[in-house]
Formats: structure tokens, C-alpha cells, sequence
């Protein structure tokens, strides 16, 4: 990661990382088939550090806001070692073909683990929201948290206090969205867009 973070991820090579951590090229490529391999060993290791730090918060937190903030302050604390990191990284990330892409089939361990945390989110909150929203909403925020993440790449903020701002500021106006999802007059509503979800899912 270091290596990555001081010579960006074109110029890092399997030989320098090898050398790196005292091994031969051949053991390195052993454990690892390329550096995007070691890429998604990174997201799945930030991932197991953001459900360890999400722990206690959802086994005693019951208010959906207070849970989902809870979620995404946390991403943001365990994710701050990697910032510089993820500032010259993420050019490669968004690319949509990038196997390296959030949304691509070889990140599907850590989004699937991701989008698991917010289920928990959900499951867990004892706020009244329509039973089909409820079903789709841990998509939807991992969805949000991926919109969290493009703003933190760019936060230059000290201690990334624009992207917890943002946090503050964003999820009320969610939480007030759920809540008013199983009154009468907005069913239908949340019906058309979980309909609009899933054509574009598809």
C-alpha cells in the first residue's frame, strides 16, 4: 500500500512489492496473481476492519438515522489511513471496465460484505418503513455510501470534516424519505421507484 500510495499504481510493480516485503517475485505472484489481486485483498481488508468497527454500534443502536450514521462515520474513521492512497488510486476505480471498479464482477466479495453491513443497518432499526423499500433499501445504501466515497476522495478537508458534514446533512433527509414511505399517500410512489430500480438493475 505504501508503494502504491509513493509511486501511484501504474508505476508499482509485482518486482518492487516482491522486493518490498522480502520475498522472491515468484512467492509474491503465488499469493497474489497481479497487483489488482492485491488491490481486492486491500478492499476486503478494509471491509472486515469497517464490520469489526460497526460491531457494537448495531448490537445496541436501534434508530435507523443513528445506525446509518454510525456506518458511514465509521467508513470514513477506518478508511483514513488510505486517503492519500485512494486520491491517486481512484482514476483506475471509476474506470467502469476496470476489474478494479466497485461495481465489477471481481469486487463482488467486498460489495456484497459492504452492502451486507447496511442490511444490518436495516434489519436491526425499529423505525416503521414499507416492507419492499425495506428489501431494497441495503443497495440503496451502499449506493449512497459509494456517493460518500467520490466525495471523499476529494475532501481536502483537515481530518475530512467536509465528508462528516456531509454525513450530518445527508442522512436526516434519508431517514425522513424511509419514514414516509409506508404512509397511504406515498406507497405508490415508493412502488414506482423501486420498479425504476429494478429495470435499471437490470
Amino acid at each position: 500500500m505504501r508503494l502504491f500510495r509513493e509511486r501511484g499504481f501504474d508505476a508499482t510493480t509485482m518486482r518492487a512489492i516482491a522486493a518490498e516485503a522480502g520475498v522472491s517475485v515468484g512467492n509474491a505472484y503465488y499469493y497474489f496473481e497481479s497487483k489488482e489481486a492485491l488491490i481486492q485483498a486491500y478492499y476486503d481488508r478494509a471491509q472486515t476492519e469497517h464490520e469489526a468497527a460497526c460491531r457494537q454500534l448495531l448490537a445496541t443502536e436501534s434508530s435507523f438515522a443513528a445506525r446509518l450514521t454510525g456506518v458511514l462515520r465509521e467508513w470514513v474513521r477506518v478508511s483514513e489511513p488510505y486517503h492519500e492512497f485512494a486520491v491517486k488510486f481512484f482514476k483506475h476505480a471509476a474506470e467502469p471496465t476496470n476489474p478494479l471498479s466497485p461495481f465489477s464482477a471481481q469486487s463482488s466479495p467486498a460489495r456484497e460484505a459492504s452492502i451486507a453491513i447496511y442490511r444490518q443497518v436495516v434489519e436491526g432499526a425499529r423505525d416503521r418503513m414499507n416492507s419492499e423499500l425495506r428489501e431494497e433499501l441495503p443497495e440503496l445504501l451502499w449506493l449512497l455510501s459509494m456517493g460518500m466515497v467520490l466525495f471523499w476522495v476529494h475532501d481536502t478537508s483537515p481530518g475530512c470534516e467536509r465528508t462528516y458534514r456531509l454525513i450530518e446533512v445527508t442522512v436526516p433527509l434519508v431517514d425522513r424519505l424511509v419514514g414516509l414511505s409506508h404512509l397511504p399517500g406515498l406507497r405508490g410512489i415508493t412502488k414506482d421507484f423501486i420498479a425504476a430500480m429494478h429495470e435499471l438493475r437490470a
